[in-house]
């Protein structure tokens, strides 16, 4: 393992048995999270960049097997936010210091071209970079809020095991989630994805497929975050995933992809409160707080138990802040874009 680790490190490319392997060796855990926390500090530095996360909507037209706010969720608290309110969010953000807003909601089709356009246009003008992480599009929608501003946009994959995302996504196709990423690359967004970790049915090899995947397709960040099961989702009694093996997924994918922008999941914090402490200590570099009103934040649960939802705006960003000052690292004072730190080096 001692020498997988190694040639991942210097050479940034491991075959899928042997991701396989590492995924599954428990004595070279803490190896393997030091290895990553390397080429991270090598890579993109010891800033941490805070992204300023809106949750505008719950509405969604999907009814995935593991999301509490899926459409036939019928006790889900349904909110959306309008234009004026998003951009509201967004200037508080800004006052905040945030150089980066990350917009998040449901698939939600009442956001349709000209408003999101209007929401990105007005975003920009404040001078923050604009992440959209609204699922999705036709190649046009995409194109649209591309030429009005956006900058990034977020589509996890959550697995490349065809099968099990077919039995997990009803109504969505495998092919088409590849279509739009291939769409945004096309496009020139900074291209996020990522994975969930511990889906039932999901083996370690379809995990390494998962992170090949990312190398392949390039992306440029990667959110990676353990299941945690929903009580009003038909996975209800599933086992959910562990803190440990999606610690390891983006240790690895740290490993193979050194430059790219991986942020600290909510969900690790969800299951250990320094969950995000040892995301940013095993390759992680960038943490979202929430500036979503709180009375709105706990109605966007996408699991049980989220982290922080009765913070403010200011707690939120105020932890945030201690933790990272806490193991040594500072804040990001730029918009974090890939590549940044080397060409500064």
């Amino acid at each position: 393992m001692r020498r997988l680790i190694e040639k991942a490190e210097k050479e940034h490319f491991l075959e899928k048995s042997e991701i396989a392997s590492l995924l599954c060796d428990q004595e070279s855990t803490v190896e393997l999270l030091s290895a990553a926390d390397r080429v991270r500090a090598l890579f993109v530095g010891d800033a941490v960049h805070l992204r300023g996360l809106i949750e505008f909507s719950n509405y969604c037209r999907n009814d995935c097997c593991y999301c509490g706010i899926r459409r036939d969720n019928a006790q889900a608290q349904r909110y959306r936010l309008s234009v004026e309110e998003v951009i509201g969010h967004a200037a508080v953000a800004k006052k905040m210091g945030y150089q980066t807003v990350v917009m998040q909601s449901g698939e939600d089709v009442w956001f349709n071209i000209d408003k999101m356009t209007r929401i990105i246009r007005a975003i920009k003008e404040m001078d923050l970079a604009v992440t959209l992480s609204i699922g999705e599009k036709s190649y046009e929608e995409y194109k649209a809020y591309r030429d009005a501003g956006a900058d990034r946009y977020l589509l996890r994959i959550e697995t490349t095991d065809k099968d099990l995302y077919h039995r997990l996504d009803p109504g969505m196709r495998w092919d088409n989630r590849l279509r739009c990423l291939q769409d945004l690359k096309r496009l020139g967004y900074e291209v996020g994805s990522g994975s969930m970790v511990g889906l039932p049915g999901q083996t370690t090899e379809s995990i390494a497929e998962d992170i090949l995947f990312f190398k392949e397709l390039n992306i440029d960040m990667a959110g990676i975050g353990p299941f945690i099961p929903h009580a009003q989702t038909p996975l209800a009694q599933a086992k959910g995933g562990s803190l440990d093996l999606s610690l390891k997924t983006m240790a690895l994918t740290r490993l193979l992809l050194p430059d790219i922008n991986i942020p600290a999941t909510t969900a690790m914090e969800t299951l250990d409160p320094n969950g995000r402490i040892i995301a940013l200590q095993s390759g992680a570099n960038v943490v979202m707080p929430n500036v979503t009103m709180r009375d709105y934040r706990k109605k966007y649960e996408l699991y049980p138990g989220k982290s922080g939802v009765n913070d403010t705006a200011d707690d939120s960003r105020t932890c945030v802040e201690e933790k990272i000052v806490s193991i040594g690292r500072k804040i990001g004072t730029g918009k974090g874009f890939r590549g940044e730190y080397l060409k500064e080096k």
